[in-house]
């Protein structure tokens, strides 16, 4: 065999063909092969489909967003804002700095807020995910949060926003009464580039006094 390469070689060398171009060509014909063992067997010849690797994770997986069941295809390594986004189209939630920085990509999951761009999708097969598209309820009233901030004007560029609310409606379930101070602490994970803190946290105040039916 090696001899006939040799000699192949030689042969295409004399007719303006490289060394370098034969093994290219010897590669790719050995990387063809190789594909085609891979779905044939020697059983007729009957294409296969390939038995999933031990270990492997499926693609197509169901998960449950803002009470709805929706079965997905997606990728082991896919990040749950961008399946929100670009999978099922729920662009409430933004991708900020996309390294579990900013926060604004945070949605609820099971009532507890996590970053979207940190948390695989996969990882939250079987439990709640909740975005701020799952807020409003079905006759159109708007969670506390979201009329706080309507009526306080919460926010300038709103990009962070989603984000901001999400937490701040995390915070509101375990404490229907924070503090300033709590309030600021607890969404300290969440960054607004517009520096609009003070009017967020009155915003957060005031969906207290909401939630409270004050």
């Amino acid at each position: 065999m090696n001899q006939e390469i040799i000699e192949v070689t030689e042969e295409t060398t004399q007719q303006g063909v490289s060394r370098r171009s034969f093994i290219k060509g010897a590669i790719a014909a050995s990387a063809a092969v190789s594909s085609t063992n891979y779905l044939f067997r020697a059983n007729g010849g009957t294409v296969l489909a390939q038995a999933p690797a031990a270990g492997a994770v499926e693609r197509l997986i169901t998960v449950t967003v803002n009470g709805r069941s929706r079965r997905i295809e997606v990728p082991p390594m896919e990040t749950l804002a961008t399946t929100l986004r670009y999978k099922l189209g729920l662009t409430g939630t933004k991708i900020g700095c996309d390294r579990a920085e900013c926060g604004a990509c945070t949605v609820l999951v099971d009532g507890t807020p996590h970053y979207g761009c940190s948390l695989l999708t996969h990882s939250v097969r079987g439990r709640e995910v909740t975005t701020i598209e799952g807020l409003e309820a079905e006759d159109g009233t708007l969670h506390p949060m979201q009329q706080a901030v309507m009526e306080e004007q919460g926010f300038q560029c709103a990009f962070c926003m989603s984000g901001f609310i999400m937490n701040s409606v995390a915070l509101l379930n375990e404490n229907q009464n924070p503090t300033r101070k709590q309030a600021a602490e607890w969404l300290s994970g969440n960054l607004c580039r517009c520096a609009d803190y003070d009017k967020i946290l009155t915003s957060v105040q005031r969906a207290a006094e909401i939630t409270r039916g004050a």
